[in-house]
């Protein structure tokens, strides 16, 4: 079943007011103007990673597919922008017919990225490309947040799941978009039914505090759980006395018990002695899963411990402090003319801050070292040259207005796994540093 066709409650139908309204005024003002048919060409980067993080991780790039696909300007929508007098009618009777029919490139889902590097590339007539800024960038920065701070983690897990379980600490719609980010980053399972439902990413979840707390005992509560789920199941023993709790799961499930769970306290201290009490109870198969507000590096300090499992919520969903990538949205070159056959020509801002952005279309390339490991990112327009040819990084993901790069989730999971391997090692150190490789630039003659 692909249920991203089923118009299902989460998804959002249209996305066309999914934007900030400057967009349609400068819309209204070219088309005035006779530059808004003018050949374009839009990137995404970001001048910065966020402090101390060594890589960016691409997520969204599905989602950013499905809500080109979905913008539409039906008949609610012109008449909210009618009775608001937002625009004209010109404007209006032109955004009625609107499709996207330019060519969108980028690098893949899943792949790292760096300062500088073109992870989005839009090209079509200005009026065009400008309506579909802050929805790519509302995307691209919420989910490529999640997604990095889930590489970070799944890095510290090693080979322990880790399980999202933040859907209660984000928005509802925000949190299905967080766990199929999650996902891409190395996670492996989520509690979120809606991101199961509408990515088929695996689901699990068993029981929570308060079904210890409606039962007259803890026995009670076990036995209710292990005879409705079976001894496979996990329980959660630290609602009351953790030793006690283990003691009687281990009696009520038998040495089958699936798995327990610990939700606070001294994570590595009562890990270390729930595993030793399991072992002498003869439950030595049975699992330990924590909980309790952890990030990387609360992770990262259980790597000694005797865990099998995470489950990761607040930080998760808020990008383990850093819930944005800065991402920006930049006209880097446009046509002379509206004649579709003007060359294009470099555009670029010039300002102080910061806040400077190179002009060109551009490609990107990942140039390795003697032993296939990245060394270096490398940026630049024009031809590319030939050493790099077979290190290019952008593929085809929209051609004519049609999607042609759509992706199994899996596959761009297994991308990410891929591209951070092929990082120095450096790059999944906790310490903060600089990027872990330098982005370089080449200039050449932009191109048509």
């Amino acid at each position: 079943m692909n249920t991203a066709d089923l118009g299902l409650p989460v998804d959002v139908p249209s996305t066309a007011l999914f934007t900030d309204q400057y967009e349609l005024t400068m819309l209204q003002a070219a088309l005035k103007a006779g530059t808004a048919e003018r050949r374009s060409v839009f990137e995404v980067f970001t001048r910065r990673l966020p402090e101390g993080r060594r890589y960016g991780v691409v997520a969204g790039t599905g989602r950013v597919l499905d809500a080109v696909e979905n913008l539409r300007f039906d008949a609610d929508v012109l008449g909210f922008l009618r009775e608001r007098n937002i625009v004209d009618d010109e404007t209006l009777e032109w955004l009625a017919g609107y499709r996207f029919s330019g060519d969108i490139w980028g690098y893949p889902e899943g792949e790292v990225y760096f300062p500088g590097s073109p992870i989005m590339r839009v090209e079509g007539s200005f009026a065009e490309c400008v309506l579909l800024e802050t929805v790519i960038l509302s995307i691209l920065n919420h989910d490529s947040a999640i997604a990095a701070a889930a590489s970070r983690m799944s890095s510290a897990a090693g080979e322990r799941p880790l399980i999202e379980m933040g859907a209660r600490r984000t928005h509802e719609l925000a949190a299905v978009a967080a766990a199929r980010a999650a996902y891409i980053g190395g996670f492996a399972t989520t509690s979120d039914l809606a991101a199961g439902f509408r990515y088929g990413i695996p689901t699990v979840g068993t029981s929570a505090h308060a079904f210890t707390l409606l039962h007259d005992t803890e026995r009670d509560a076990f036995q209710a759980q292990v005879d409705s789920l079976g001894r496979g199941t996990t329980l959660l023993v630290d609602t009351y006395d953790v030793a006690e709790a283990v003691r009687t799961a281990v009696e009520v499930a038998g040495p089958e018990l699936g798995a327990v769970r610990i939700d606070s306290g001294d994570l590595l201290l009562v890990a270390h002695r729930v595993r030793e009490q399991l072992d002498e109870l003869g439950a030595t198969d049975t699992r330990i899963v924590v909980t309790s507000d952890l990030d990387e590096y609360a992770i990262a300090s259980l790597a000694a411990s005797p865990v099998d499992a995470y489950g990761v919520g607040t930080q998760l969903v808020t990008g383990s402090g850093h819930p944005t990538c800065s991402m920006v949205y930049k006209l880097v070159a446009r046509a002379r003319s509206a004649d579709p056959r003007a060359p294009l020509v470099p555009v670029a801002k010039k300002s102080s801050g910061g806040k400077t952005s190179i002009g060109g279309r551009k490609w990107a390339a990942r140039r390795p070292d003697a032993h296939g490991v990245a060394e270096a990112e490398v940026v630049g327009t024009g031809a590319v040259p030939a050493a790099l040819a077979d290190h290019q990084l952008l593929v085809e993901l929209v051609k004519g207005g049609e999607v042609v790069g759509r992706e199994p989730l899996d596959t761009v999971r297994d991308r990410h796994i891929a591209a951070r391997a092929g990082l120095p090692l450096s790059a999944t150190q906790l310490s903060r540093g600089e990027p872990v490789i330098p982005t370089e630039y080449v200039q050449g003659l932009s191109g048509n």
